[in-house]
């Protein structure tokens, strides 16, 4: 006598089934249809769905007919949430891509794919939007986003640009902005950059400077991590101050720079600033740059630096007016990879930084008689400059960390 064995899955309800389901890749899930009846259609109504594009390898033309097909029945689905991975595919993007009501997430690793987006466009529920290492033309873009009505989350990942003028991206639902521009061609860089983002957040750009920048007030502005870097055939200078301009409220900043691009002294006060990371890519002069840009942070109160230390260097700031957010507001200061010569920086920060309560530096780069040294010789400004506050030093990488918090109390 045949024995029956229960299918304890089965029994579970739809909206768990359907969970389970979004952890498989689509053929897996598609796979699952000859269970029993009741999962037949069960993968069409899973809540995220990855399309790879290595499922298209070794299909006949027919077989990515019955493909396409197939992606155009899923898109129909209401409450559709979809993560799509298309590689190298060229031109097979579905049909119903572009004018899928239903669509909350979409993200397009695009290799090798050259995205026209249709003029009958139509997202209006679409709520993220990524596209990685793909070519928009013309004006797909400004399309695209002005079609999205209540697009929150928006990026493009080494995207390239062609037949095309200036990146419009206007849109007053967007929260979350990341541009990281493909910086293997000059000339995708001969462009204007269009921001009306008045609800915007978080907003990220790693490029070179592009050709110029047209941004409105970021009011809502919280975070921002800017990453530039120059390009010969365009006022650099100019073009890169209108781009930190245009960020002024922003509250906490990761700035990364490989010269002297822009000059403090045609910049706004940044009133919200409270946070601000310095990321120096060797260039001569740039502590002189840094206490300028202090002045233009009142209110900055935690600082954290991670740039490069060539020797000989020498802190030309000591002769320079001490910014008022040492005098009253900076608190914390980070010092990653820390080099010996290092140690006029803290020297200056020390005697002028009179509300600090927190120091941290890592030596992690340093080889063990560096750290020694260098630890003998903060040891001996802390000393002298006679503040009560926390010093943390970082010997080890995070494995092998070895941690000292030290309390100096003076009167």
């Amino acid at each position: 006598m045949a024995m029956c064995v229960e299918d304890g899955i089965s029994s579970f309800p739809d909206h768990i089934l359907f969970h389970i389901l979004s952890f498989l890749p689509i053929k897996e899930a598609v796979r699952t249809s000859i269970i029993s009846t009741k999962w037949r259609y069960l993968f069409a109504s899973i809540s995220t769905i990855e399309f790879d594009g290595y499922l298209m390898r070794g299909l006949t033309d027919r077989n990515v007919d019955s493909f396409k097909n197939f992606v155009d029945r899923l898109l129909k689905f209401p409450d559709q949430e979809i993560d799509l991975d298309l590689k190298n595919l060229g031109d097979t993007l579905p049909a119903l891509l572009f004018t899928c009501h239903s669509l909350v997430t979409l993200k397009l690793d695009a290799v090798g794919s050259e995205i026209k987006v249709p003029s009958d466009v139509c997202l209006g529920n679409l709520k993220t939007l990524q596209l990685r290492n793909s070519v928009l033309f013309g004006d797909s873009i400004h399309r695209l986003i002005s079609n999205c009505h209540v697009l929150e989350d928006l990026a493009f990942i080494e995207c390239g640009f062609d037949n095309i003028s200036e990146v419009n991206i206007q849109s007053p639902s967007l929260k979350r902005l990341v541009l990281e521009f493909d910086v293997t061609e000059g000339r995708y860089f001969n462009f204007v950059v269009v921001i009306n983002a008045p609800n915007l957040v978080y907003f990220q750009y790693h490029a070179a400077v592009a050709k110029s920048y047209i941004l409105s007030t970021m009011k809502s502005l919280e975070k921002a991590d800017i990453s530039i870097y120059q390009f010969d055939s365009i006022d650099c200078e100019t073009s890169a101050t209108h781009l930190i301009q245009g960020i002024c409220n922003v509250w906490s900043l990761s700035l990364t720079i490989d010269e002297v691009i822009f000059r403090t002294s045609r910049l706004p006060i940044f009133h919200n600033l409270i946070e601000f990371k310095y990321l120096g890519v060797g260039f001569n002069g740039r502590e002189t740059w840094l206490v300028e840009f202090l002045h233009c942070v009142p209110n900055l109160k935690t600082l954290t630096l991670n740039f490069p230390d060539d020797a000989g260097t020498r802190w030309k700031a000591l002769r320079m007016k001490v910014p008022s957010c040492l005098s009253f507001h900076l608190k914390e200061i980070e010092i990653s990879y820390f080099d010996t010569h290092m140690i006029e920086m803290v020297s200056y920060f020390l005697d002028n930084a009179m509300v600090l309560e927190k120091l941290i530096i890592s030596m992690a780069a340093l080889t063990w008689r560096q750290k020694c040294e260098a630890q003998n010789k903060l040891l001996q400004l802390l000393k002298r400059s006679k503040k009560s506050l926390i010093v943390i030093l970082y010997y080890c990488f995070i494995l092998w960390l070895e941690l000292i918090s030290v309390w100096f109390g003076f009167v």
